[in-house]
C-alpha cells in the first residue's frame, strides 16, 4: 500500500466505451485506453486491509495488493513479474473473466472496489508493448512426453507450466485454429484474436507443438495417446443444453454456440455468411441470460437485427446484495453488459412453452408462460406457471444460451475414463483419472466455469503431472519459477 489515503482521495474510474451506434459497425474492441497516470491512481485505491479477501476471490490466488502497488508506484516491470507468477494469461482475464476478486474486495463494502480487472489488463498489455514478455524455453529437457488435448485457457496453461518444466508437450485441437471457446465462442468485440495469437507465438517459441484439425476419438485414434508417458485432457464442456420442447426442430432454432462459432470464422474470413446463422433483419428472440446470451445480444446487433429480445426463467436480480449473498460471496445482482447497452429488450420470469413454425418448417413465433418461483416445503424454490399470462412473440430467429451439461463423452467411452453423476470426467484431488496417466482439468472435469478456474485448473493439473512423471515438480501451484524473461 503506497498512497496511505488513496482509497478515500481517489474514485473507481473503469474504461468509457466507444458510442454503442459506432461500435455496433464491426467486431473491434472498442474500450477507450486509459491513461497511465489514472492507473497509477486506480492502483493507489487499493487499502491496507489486513487480510486481503481478493485473494481468496482470486481461483489463481493472484497477489493483487502487491501487483497494484507496483502500478500506483510506476514499477510497470515488477508489476509484470508479480501477476505472471500466478497467471499465464492476464490478458485474457483482464478482458473476460467476471471478476470475483473484485467481489470480494475489503473496500468494496462500503465503496465501489478496487479495478482490479482493468489493472490486471493493463500490466499484461503494457509487458507485451515494452517487450517484456518474452519466450522462456526450459534450460533442460526430461525426455518425457505429454499430450494435452483440448486448448482452451486449461489446455494452454497446463502446456506451457509443462514445457516450462522440461517436458516436450504436443497440443491437439480439434478446430484449424488454437484457442478453444476463447476463439470460437468468445466474440471479436471482446476480445480481438490477435490477442491469442500472440501468445500462442510464444508458447510455440518455447517449444510447445500444436497440432490442429486433430479430433481425438474421430480422426486421431484415441488410443494412440497411451504412446505418451502422460496426457491432460483439457476438452471443455461442450455439450450444449438442448429445449425439448414442440417446434425445436424448426429452422430457425440455432444453438448459441453454432452462431457464435461461425460468427468467429466468418470474421477470421475462414467461413462464409450463412443465412441460417445470420441475424440481419429478422426478430431475434435469444433465451439465456448469462454471458452466453449477452454474447448472442451484441453479435445480433452487428448483423443488424429488427429487434432483440432477451428471455430469462429466472426473476430479475436485485441491484444490490442481498442477505442470501454476503459479502465476499458472488454477488448475484443485477448485470448491464455492453451488449445490453447496444439494443435489447430483456425479459425475466418467462419460460419458453412452443416453438411455432410456418408451413414451409420455418420458425415464427414463440408462446411463452410468465412464471413465479415458490419455496416448496423442502424450502427449494420451485417453478410454478401465472395463468392467463401467456403470450406469442413473433420471431425469426431463436439463439439457445441455455448452457452445457458437460464434456463430450467421447474420450471417456473411448478410454474407458469414469465420469461423475454431472456428466463430468472424473478425478482426484491430484487431477489423475481412474487410467494412471491420464489427468483432466478445467471444464471437462469441473463442468462449466469461468476462464480463471480454468486457468488455475491447468496450472495445478500441470503440477501434478510434472510430479508423477518426476517424482517431485519444479513447479509449484502458486507457478514457482513462471517468471517471464524481464
Amino acid at each position: 500500500m503506497g498512497e496511505l489515503r488513496g482509497f478515500i482521495e481517489h474514485e473507481r474510474k473503469t474504461e468509457d466505451n466507444i458510442d454503442p451506434a459506432e461500435r455496433i459497425k464491426n467486431y473491434k474492441e472498442f474500450a477507450k485506453p486509459l491513461s497511465e497516470k489514472e492507473l497509477n491512481t486506480q492502483g493507489a485505491r487499493c487499502m491496507d486491509c489486513g487480510i486481503p479477501f481478493c485473494h481468496s476471490g482470486c481461483p489463481l490466488g493472484n497477489l493483487i495488493p502487491d501487483f497494484n502497488d507496483a502500478v500506483y508506484q510506476n514499477e510497470w516491470k515488477k508489476a509484470v513479474q508479480i501477476l505472471h507468477s500466478t497467471n499465464n494469461f492476464p490478458e485474457f482475464t483482464g478482458r473476460l473473466c467476471p471478476a470475483p476478486c473484485e467481489s470480494a474486495c475489503v473496500l468494496g463494502i462500503i465503496e465501489p472496489p478496487v479495478a482490479i480487472e482493468l489493472i490486471e489488463k493493463y500490466i499484461a498489455e503494457k509487458g507485451f508493448e515494452e517487450g517484456w514478455i518474452k519466450p522462456k524455453p526450459p534450460q533442460t529437457e526430461t525426455g518425457k512426453q505429454v499430450a494435452v488435448v483440448g486448448s482452451g485457457p486449461a489446455g494452454l496453461a497446463a502446456a506451457q507450466q509443462l514445457r516450462r518444466a522440461g517436458h516436450t508437450v504436443t497440443v491437439f485441437e480439434r478446430d484449424e485454429k488454437v484457442g478453444g471457446l476463447l476463439r470460437y465462442g468468445i466474440p471479436d468485440f471482446k476480445m480481438e484474436k490477435h490477442v491469442i495469437d500472440r501468445r500462442v507465438q510464444q508458447l510455440e517459441a518455447e517449444g510447445v507443438n500444436f497440432k490442429t484439425g486433430i479430433h481425438v476419438g474421430k480422426n486421431y485414434d484415441a488410443k494412440q495417446l497411451e504412446e505418451f508417458d502422460a496426457v491432460v485432457l483439457c476438452g471443455g464442456a461442450t455439450q450444449r443444453r438442448p429445449l425439448p420442447i414442440d417446434g425445436a426442430d424448426a429452422d430457425g432454432v440455432v444453438q448459441a454456440m453454432e452462431f457464435l462459432a461461425h460468427n468467429n470464422r466468418v470474421v477470421d474470413g475462414l467461413a462464409e455468411p450463412k443465412e441460417r446463422l445470420s441475424a440481419k433483419g429478422k426478430h431475434v428472440i435469444v433465451i439465456g441470460g448469462g454471458d452466453t446470451g449477452s454474447d448472442c445480444v451484441g453479435t445480433s446487433n452487428r448483423h443488424g437485427a429488427k429487434s432483440v429480445t432477451n428471455f430469462e426463467i429466472m426473476p430479475m436480480p436485485t441491484e444490490n446484495r442481498t442477505k442470501e449473498h454476503p459479502w465476499p460471496y458472488w454477488p448475484f445482482t443485477l448485470k448491464t453488459s455492453s451488449s445490453h447497452e447496444e439494443g435489447v429488450e430483456r425479459n425475466w420470469s418467462i419460460l419458453t412453452k412452443e416453438f411455432l413454425k410456418d408451413e414451409q418448417g420455418n420458425l415464427k413465433a414463440l408462446k411463452t408462460v410468465e412464471v413465479e418461483w415458490i419455496k416448496n416445503e423442502n424450502n427449494r424454490p420451485q417453478l410454478k406457471e401465472i395463468e392467463g399470462s401467456e403470450k406469442e412473440w413473433p420471431c425469426d430467429l431463436a439463439l439457445l444460451a441455455l448452457g452445457f451439461t458437460g464434456p463430450e463423452k467421447t474420450l471417456a467411452e473411448q478410454l474407458g475414463i469414469h465420469t461423475t453423476e454431472r456428466n463430468n470426467f472424473k478425478a482426484e484431488k491430484n487431477y489423475q483419472t481412474n487410467k494412471k496417466k491420464f489427468f483432466t482439468a478445467g471444464d471437462m472435469r469441473r463442468g462449466q466455469s469461468l476462464i480463471v478456474w480454468a486457468i488455475s485448473e491447468g496450472r495445478e493439473a500441470a503440477f501434478e503431472v510434472d510430479k508423477f512423471l518426476m517424482g517431485t515438480s519444479e513447479l509449484s501451484t502458486k507457478g514457482k519459477g513462471d517468471l517471464p524473461n524481464v
